[in-house]
């Protein structure tokens, strides 16, 4: 991972209160929600920290072959390509993947199936969920386009193409 701003805890643990608080108001069932940006942040800062924080990318095979993959996440598909029937083993698999300890970031194209992996993430016994909002590509644009309104890549955060 690239290193831009050296996050303080003190700003961290902010970014995740901003989240939480986000979370309640929207009444949902895990942790938080974070914008791309904040979720940089935060996975940044725990590459020098006991904090454990992970990104989890559960879009397709190809959505990350033919859109573009981030350095370093874990990739974990919520559907499968291309019947986009729902992974059953993913809860299975993101344990033997990631600790139940850690935080985990989850992000696909616009923010709603890792809104459902974070949901689903939190019933396996995950405490520390994190919805990013806006996805890799970012909602619709007036023409229908993805990628020129907000998301990951339009905030400029690092990713290649696949």
């Amino acid at each position: 991972m690239e290193k831009r701003l050296e996050q303080t805890p003190d700003q961290i643990s902010a970014i995740l209160a901003a989240a939480q608080k986000r979370a309640q108001e929207l009444s949902l069932p895990y942790a938080g929600s974070l914008t791309p940006s904040e979720a940089y942040q935060v996975w940044q800062h725990a590459e020098n920290s006991p904090q454990n924080a992970k990104l989890v990318d559960v879009r397709t095979r190809a959505e990350l072959d033919w859109v573009g993959r981030i350095p370093e996440a874990t990739e974990l598909e919520w559907l499968s390509y291309p019947s986009n029937q729902t992974n059953t083993h993913f809860a299975t698999e993101l344990q033997q993947l990631i600790s139940s300890d850690s935080l985990v970031m989850f992000i696909c194209r616009s923010g709603q199936r890792s809104n459902n992996a974070a949901t689903a993430a939190t019933q396996a016994g995950f405490a520390q969920c994190y919805n990013i909002l806006e996805g890799f590509e970012g909602t619709k644009d007036e023409a229908g386009h993805r990628g020129n309104t907000n998301g990951w890549r339009k905030a400029g955060l690092p990713w290649f193409q696949g």
